[in-house]
């Protein structure tokens, strides 16, 4: 049966318009329940991923269309891409909802923080044609993926996965453009011959993805590969012949493998080549087929091979040539003369071969080049004028050939230069006085050649300075006086040289100095006290010289591993800290030293006028501090008589504290147990008490008092005990928060209230040096430990050692009313109180070496000792 309406023909057609409509109504529900759905599953990638950039999802909400979303490309209403690369995202790609995306085509999330696995979802996306996970934290294998036949662009290039490598499933994939899974640990493999059914393929990067064996034959029919990386592999063999039929690829990369064999036949047949690494392998034979035809060639590393045969005259033809290392193979003959013509190199490292001839000359054409190394070569002739206007150049390496000639004046003041290393040729002339605009030099050396003159006082200006390495030449004059301004300075060898004059006081300065070797030269005078500042020296060596005097007992605060001071004119006594088996050899060919410790010296005679001043002097002192002490207990049994009927009363509101460490205490505990019973001690400005904490922690607390004496009795008001003026205590405190030695207790916080500084330090051990020091600086400065003109917050200690910078200044801070004649003896004696207040732990001297430098310091007699009583 038939049921219908009849129409005349002409007028309105109603069935047809009903099924449009319905037609319509049909595919707007469908698209958006579609809509829907792919709103869902965006929200649900976003429920699994966060981003420490607050803009990623912020457009990420109900309220959007999800085509409006951040990274997110729609194709006809329907989600075609994500993309979200480089994004800081963390977290898990959920695979399972994503490849419900019907239409997607692209996913690209490489450089961000994802990690979990690859899951076996991944299969379901089979409209993809992008995919890019590279650079995350993935785990575990990747899945099966020949379901991903539309695939074109595959990058999974250090995303972290590991274990076997699908490569079977390659076989499918054969839209594939792009092929990097390199720089992952998977696991061994030998080459997937699945990859050469890959005839799309212009990019294939498989550097470091543990690949075995061969390169196989058939790797020339991927005809239209571009770049081929296979570095950093297991590769064994040779390179296959069939290489050379890969005529679009610009770069060849086949580095750190064990390839053997001959450059291939034919090799310049790859005229689009510009790039080509086959460095650190054992390829053989020569390098004829770097031919002229390779004029793209714009790098060429072949270093450790075993190359060998004379490098062809044809490279200096190659006009985009910038970059050649060929450095640690079997090369000889001469360097191309036009390496560089064209346009010049940007560096060239051909060291470590047995190449000769002379240098060629237009290399940094155009001021481009910043390496030139030619190191360990034969190479004869002088060093090209060019090169003295070769601003851009950083390293400049020539040692251990046969150059002679004189430096181009220019090149030691090139202003990007870091390193001058011209040892062992046959150079001449001298350092030129330019060299103090070189602001980025930090090493010359210059050992074994024939250079002369004077070192210019220029070098100082040099302020980049850390190595100055000149033995074996002939330079004369002295040391620059300005020396000391090169305070990055490490090594300084002028050993076998014809320096003279003295050394300069000023090498003291030279704060980072660990080497010095002045060693066979004609330097008189004394040996400066200021080296046994130099916190980090470990080797000192100044035999065969002309010096004289005492060797200096600063040196006894060192720590070196040499110490050669043979062969010269030292007198007196060796000190007994150096007095060692290990530098026994470095005292000899000095008939005038002395020692009561090592053998086949003369022994030192106690009886001479020198040796009595010194035991004077050390005797007065002890004595003197005996006096002090003796005092200082009368006055504390005074004290802690008084102290059984008086005890401290603290107010426990208003207190503000100030932390400098991390405290488990609050003040209460603090405040709580200043009292009488936990006095440990007495100074001139408070008492000290012993405080333990609930936890079992031991601290000292000071309790700062009034510097006027008439308040210090009255220490029962909290006010007396802590008034207190800011300059004082301001001064005190800096000294102690700035300071880190085990001979200074640790400051950990201050306590102060309306009433003003207590401050809590955590009891250690050894602050007598310390403390002798303070005394040494007071006894011949006549200065109190604080005084006004040191300067704001600044005490005796910073005053003494901020003015000893020349002996000038040092004798300008003894006290005046010290005789003149003994002065100079009192400066030694505040040189060894320095060392005793140095802020270094390693560099304090023990009490036996203080008094042993004392014994040295040779003062002069007390003649005449007064003591009065009022």
């Amino acid at each position: 049966m038939f049921t219908g309406i009849i129409l005349r023909h002409g007028s309105p057609q109603p069935v047809f318009l009903l099924l449009f409509l319905l037609n319509a109504l049909f595919f707007l529900c469908f698209v958006t329940s579609s809509h829907e759905t792919e709103l869902q599953i965006l929200m649900s990638f976003k429920s699994s991923i966060q981003s420490s950039k607050p803009n990623v999802f912020s457009s990420w909400n109900q309220a959007n269309s999800h085509c409006n979303f951040t990274g997110i490309v729609c194709s006809d209403g329907s989600v075609s891409e994500i993309n979200l690369a480089s994004k800081a995202l963390v977290g898990t790609l959920p695979f399972d909802s994503i490849c419900e995306l019907q239409m997607l085509k692209k996913i690209s999330v490489e450089s961000n923080l994802l990690h979990g696995i690859i899951s076996d979802d991944l299969k379901k996306c089979k409209n993809l044609k992008y995919l890019d996970l590279g650079g995350n934290s993935f785990t575990g294998s990747v899945p099966d993926l020949s379901t991903l036949n539309k695939l074109e662009y595959l990058n999974l290039n250090a995303s972290g996965i590991s274990g076997a490598f699908p490569w079977k499933s390659l076989e499918n994939l054969t839209e594939l453009t792009f092929l990097s899974v390199g720089d992952n640990l998977l696991e061994k493999s030998k080459f997937p011959l699945e990859v050469l059914k890959l005839s799309n393929l212009s990019w294939l990067y498989l550097t470091n993805c543990s690949i075995t064996g061969n390169i196989p034959i058939g790797i020339g029919n991927l005809t239209k590969l571009g770049n081929l990386e296979l570095s950093d592999n297991h590769l064994t063999g040779e390179i296959p012949k069939d290489i050379v039929h890969l005529q679009r690829l610009w770069q060849l990369e086949l580095y750190d493998n064990f390839l053997s064999g001959k450059i291939p036949v034919g090799f310049g047949n790859l005229t689009n080549l510009e790039y080509f690494d086959a460095s650190n392998n054992q390829l053989e034979g020569d390098l004829s087929q770097i031919t002229s035809s390779l004029k793209s060639l714009s790098s060429l590393q072949l270093f450790q091979n075993k190359l060998s045969g004379t490098i062809p005259e044809e490279l200096g033809e190659l006009k985009s040539l910038k970059e050649l290392s060929l450095y640690g193979n079997m090369l000889t003959g001469p360097l191309p003369q036009k390496l560089g013509s064209y346009g010049g190199m940007d560096y060239i490292d051909v060291s470590d071969n047995s190449l000769s001839g002379s240098i060629p000359p237009d290399m940094c054409k155009n001021n481009h080049m910043t390496d030139f190394l030619l190191l360990n070569n034969s190479f004869t002739g002088t060093i090209p004028e060019t090169y003295a206007n070769c601003s851009s150049m950083i390293r400049f390496r020539a040692s251990r050939n046969s150059l002679s000639g004189v430096v181009p004046s220019g090149l030691w003041s090139l202003p990007n230069l870091q390193i001058i290393d011209l040892s062992m040729n046959h150079l001449e002339g001298s350092i030129t006085s330019d060299i103090g605009k070189a602001k980025s030099l930090a090493q010359i050396f210059l050992s074994k050649n024939q250079f002369s003159g004077e070192l210019p006082l220029e070098i100082s200006e040099a302020s980049s300075l850390v190595s100055i390495e000149l033995d074996s030449n002939q330079i004369s004059g002295q040391i620059p006086d300005t020396i000391g301004n090169l305070k990055k300075l490490t090594t300084l060898n002028l050993n076998m040289n014809n320096v003279s004059g003295v050394i300069p006081y000023s090498i003291s300065s030279c704060v980072s100095l660990n080497g010095i070797n002045f060693a066979g030269n004609s330097l008189s005078g004394e040996i400066p006290v200021g080296i046994g500042s130099l916190l980090t020296l470990n080797s000192l060596n100044l035999s065969s010289n002309k010096l004289s005097g005492e060797i200096p007992s600063s040196l006894s605060a060192q720590r070196l591993s040499l110490l050669d001071l043979s062969n010269n004119q030292l007198s007196g006594p060796i000190p007994d800290s150096l007095a060692i088996s290990a530098y026994k050899d470095g005292f000899m060919g000095n008939p005038q030293l002395c020692s009561q410790i090592l053998e086949n010296f003369k022994p030192c005679s106690f009886e001479s006028g020198g040796s009595r001043r010194i035991r004077t002097l050390v005797l007065c002192l002890i004595a003197a501090l005996m006096v002090i002490a003796v005092s200082l207990c009368y006055i504390l049994f005074l004290k802690l008589k008084q102290d059984k009927f008086e005890k401290p009363v603290l107010k426990t509101n208003s207190w503000d504290i100030k932390q400098y460490h991390l405290l488990n205490f609050n003040q209460s505990e603090i405040i709580n147990g200043i009292k009488a019973e936990n006095l440990i001690g007495k100074g001139g400005s408070g008492n000290v008490y012993r405080v333990v904490l609930k936890s079992g922690e031991e601290f000292a607390v000071k309790h700062i008092w009034t510097s006027n004496p008439s308040d210090r009795g009255s220490y029962r008001s909290t006010s007396a005990m802590l008034k207190r003026s800011s300059s004082e205590y301001d001064a005190e405190v800096a000294t102690l928060s700035s300071i880190r030695h085990v001979n200074v207790v640790k400051l950990y916080c201050s306590i102060t209230s309306e009433d003003k500084y207590a401050y809590t330090c955590k009891v250690t051990e050894k602050s007598d040096v310390y403390s002798f020091g303070v005394v040494l600086m007071e006894l011949v400065t006549g200065k109190r430990p604080i005084e006004a003109e040191f300067g704001e917050s600044k005490d005796i200690v910073y005053w003494v050692c901020s003015n000893m910078r020349s002996k000038e200044e040092a004798l300008e801070l003894v006290d005046s009313t010290i005789a003149k004649h003994s002065r100079e003896d009192a400066m030694k004696v505040l040189r060894i109180a320095a060392l005793c207040t140095a802020k270094i732990p390693s560099s304090r001297p023990s009490m036996r070496m203080v008094v042993q430098m004392l014994e040295e310091a040779d003062p002069c007699a007390l003649t005449n000792i007064v003591i009065t009583h009022d």
